[in-house]
């Protein structure tokens, strides 16, 4: 039995800084020569800055690539044959996209901890699933788009899935209203993009003047905030929004990106982005030094799952800092943090900030 296979025993909040620190520096130093042995561009960049692969302490001395480099190359350690999907990143037009090749197993395990992480918060039964997008931005099951991917990937979690937008990108009020009314005595789950919901869900029931009742919905969205933020609007006033339109209470933001697909962070009770067992965070200055808890700087992500590709250890362009760890209000174990957005210098990126561009 592999490590991640034992991980995937284990609840997905379970394991403090002690165990979880020793386990990071066995599972960072493989994956790190793994890579290094079998993707010769990585092992390349690896030379070039005298970081050869050795075994080491803690997470924090691991290499790490920046996430732009996946535009710039086809990084992957696995043959090509041996791939099975290609996921590419949101790009606005004449952007360069990163591409993530999976194998067998990789796509294996993504999905695996997806569904564990997942579970964890909207219970282990699938429920009627309501898809703030369009059923057209679901294409190819071999070549995804980051937003695609993730309609995809979430989807797994519902039943009689039912997409509120039309090919138009416009709400389809009867067929909303007629979700609405078949599981009414149900808890249903909502997944969108972040801007999305707000533009075609939200929006338009304010301008129309319509309200829903959707009290027993559990609904999960994530991407780009740049949109909304640029109106002034926070994930304080964006719950509220829910609430007041929709009558949504169980609102939860979640972040994560093509780079690390399956190791997603979501947002507890406490409005609190939280690591699971399965990927952890890093928060660096601007000399790239480790940052203290409560420190703004430059998130580093790590994931035990990129095995088909170097994708272990990736330097994001976003902005956040550390809250804690291990004592969030809400019980669960690990570091719990907050995103601030994009970093002055780096490209806009994000699924439903692309689609708004």
């Amino acid at each position: 039995m592999t490590q991640l296979e034992t991980l995937l025993a284990l609840p997905p909040y379970a394991m403090d800084r002690a165990d979880k620190g020793e386990l990071y520096a066995h599972e960072l130093s493989r994956l790190t020569k793994s890579h290094f042995k079998n993707c010769a561009i990585y092992c390349d960049m690896l030379k070039s800055l005298n970081a050869p692969p050795e075994t080491v302490k803690n997470a924090e001395k691991q290499p790490f690539l920046p996430v732009r480099l996946f535009k710039e190359f086809e990084l992957k350690s696995v043959t090509q044959e041996m791939v099975q999907k290609t996921m590419t990143s949101s790009g606005t037009s004449g952007q360069r996209v990163s591409k993530i090749f999976l194998d067998k197993n990789t796509a294996k395990m993504q999905t695996k901890v997806l569904a564990k992480i997942v579970s964890d918060l909207i219970g282990p039964k699938r429920l009627p699933m309501l898809v703030i997008d369009a059923k057209e931005t679901v294409k190819s099951r071999h070549s995804f788009s980051a937003r695609g991917a993730g309609i995809l990937g979430f989807s797994m979690f519902g039943r009689d899935v039912t997409f509120a937008l039309d090919s138009n990108m416009q709400l389809n009020l009867e067929r909303v209203q007629a979700f609405c009314e078949k599981y009414s005595s149900s808890d249903v789950f909502i997944f969108g993009f972040t801007s999305i919901i707000y533009q075609h869900f939200i929006q338009t029931l304010q301008q129309i003047h319509e309200k829903l009742d959707l009290r027993r919905a559990i609904l999960l969205h994530g991407g780009g905030w740049k949109k909304l933020e640029s109106m002034a609007i926070d994930n304080n006033h964006y719950k509220e929004l829910l609430k007041e339109i929709a009558g949504i209470q169980r609102i939860h933001n979640y972040y994560g990106m093509v780079e690390q697909t399956g190791s997603i962070f979501t947002e507890c009770g406490e409005g609190h982005l939280h690591c699971s067992i399965f990927s952890d965070i890093i928060i660096r200055d601007e000399k790239l030094n480790v940052a203290p808890f409560g420190t703004k700087g430059l998130v580093q992500l790590v994931s035990l799952l990129p095995e088909s590709y170097p994708g272990h250890s990736i330097l994001t362009e976003d902005m956040g800092k550390i809250i804690g760890e291990d004592d969030c209000a809400c019980g669960r174990k690990g570091k719990y943090f907050q995103i601030y957005g994009r970093a002055k210098a780096a490209e806009i990126r994000g699924c439903s900030d692309t689609y708004a561009a």
